[in-house]
């Protein structure tokens, strides 16, 4: 068995929280591909994203309580399962309409990963060493992303688009194994609470009037809902507007997701000289402006590759600053139901994301300026919850 503190532990929680990034980062380069060969549409298609959101969501509100009745050990085998047989019945799909059912299912299984990898951080390490070692996690997790949607677009020229998920359905047996036999269980026996209607609906009752909740839990939706914007638009942008070609579209990405890391390794550097607070304000910020500075060209109908990619890697900074420190600061004050708390917070920004989503998918028009303005929206909707609800005092939750 891993120890609970080993770096392989937090290697085994990385690779469970990189389920949902990667079941929608290796198969953007296919999209348009996918699009043809499966007779539909870009709005259609855009919708097996939104869907699988939906999907995540949903099933996140049972993760949780789940377990913080049971552990987390068997509910994480269980969804692991559930998202690798998933995956090769999205492989097996013959219609846009098969492939969104799949995908819903597919949603189901890999929400366990981030729901019960943040919690069992926040089991191991406390609320006050939470944040700087999910900063580390997105760190390590963001390398996958970085290169899923290159080796994504390997796959598609070397053998179709049908790969993409036959290797994610490995994936998930790989991690189910090496899960099950080397990380403890981190739920300790008198934290576990009984699994009743009565009992989800007071702790959930018990979230959402805790203002300070709302405010991380907020900040970190609209941050990813701007991330999301810019994954469920940016194969067609690039590739169909810009004309990059599908096996290049990873090497933009790649560059986006460092943007995360970078931010991500500055949470984990200087959060604890800086305070949480500040930093997480100073993500906010860049978020708000670099989307501002995204949307601009588009408005005035003059696009570049560069500025584009360059403004979004400034986004990705932002992003990687906010999302620890709103995870780790929504967990923080619930040690008794931190499977719960987690839960809420991925529901939420899941419903926000494919919300999102699903209105730039409607909405767009072979140009960026629909996903560009998105994007500058969420940024200063992550900076006006912070100041709304977060701006009042800079120090650790305890």
């Amino acid at each position: 068995m891993f120890s609970p503190h080993a770096l392989a532990t937090i290697l085994t929680l990385a690779a469970a929280v990189a389920l949902g990034p990667l079941s929608t980062d290796m198969y953007l380069p296919a999209l348009p591909r996918m699009t043809d060969d499966l007779h539909t549409s870009i709005d259609q298609m855009q919708l097996t994203l939104s869907v699988f959101f939906a999907g995540f969501a949903l099933a996140q509100l049972l993760y949780g309580p789940l377990a913080d009745r049971f552990g987390r050990k068997p509910i994480m085998l269980a969804g692991l399962a559930i998202f690798s047989l998933a995956s090769i019945g999205c492989a097996m799909a013959t219609s846009v309409e098969q492939l969104m059912a799949f995908r819903f299912v597919q949603a189901l299984g890999a929400c366990g990963g981030p729901v019960l990898g943040r919690t069992m951080v926040r089991d191991i390490h406390g609320p006050e060493k939470a944040a700087p070692v999910l900063a580390l996690i997105g760190t390590i997790m963001a390398l996958a992303p970085a290169v899923a949607p290159i080796f994504g677009g390997g796959l598609i020229i070397w053998f179709d688009w049908q790969a993409i998920f036959l290797f994610l359905a490995f994936f998930g047996f790989v991690l189910m194994a090496v899960y099950g036999m080397k990380v403890q269980e981190s739920l300790k026996d008198e934290y576990k609470k009984p699994f009743n209607l009565s009992s989800i609906l007071s702790s959930y009752q018990r979230l959402l009037c805790h203002r300070e909740y709302i405010g991380f839990t907020l900040t970190c939706s609209f941050v990813y809902s701007g991330l999301f914007c810019f994954l469920s638009a940016s194969s067609f942008v690039l590739i169909n507007f810009f004309g990059v070609a599908e096996e290049h579209f990873g090497f933009y990405f790649t560059i986006v997701v460092c943007g995360y890391m970078i931010g991500t390794q500055l949470v984990q550097r200087f959060s604890v000289y800086v305070g949480q607070r500040k930093m997480l304000l100073q993500g906010a910020i860049i978020a708000t402006v670099a989307g501002i500075a995204m949307a601009v060209p588009s408005l005035l109908q003059k696009d570049t590759l560069g500025w584009l990619i360059a403004t979004q890697l400034l986004f990705m900074i932002g992003v990687g600053m906010v999302m620890p420190l709103s995870m780790g600061g929504a967990l923080a004050p619930f040690s008794d139901i931190a499977g719960t708390a987690s839960s809420l917070l991925g529901f939420l920004q899941s419903v926000v994301a494919a919300s999102v989503g699903i209105i730039v998918g409607h909405m767009y028009s072979d140009t960026p300026l629909v996903m560009t303005v998105a994007i500058a929206s969420m940024g200063s909707l992550t900076l006006v919850s912070y100041l709304l609800f977060l701006r009042q005092k800079d120090q650790p939750q305890a």
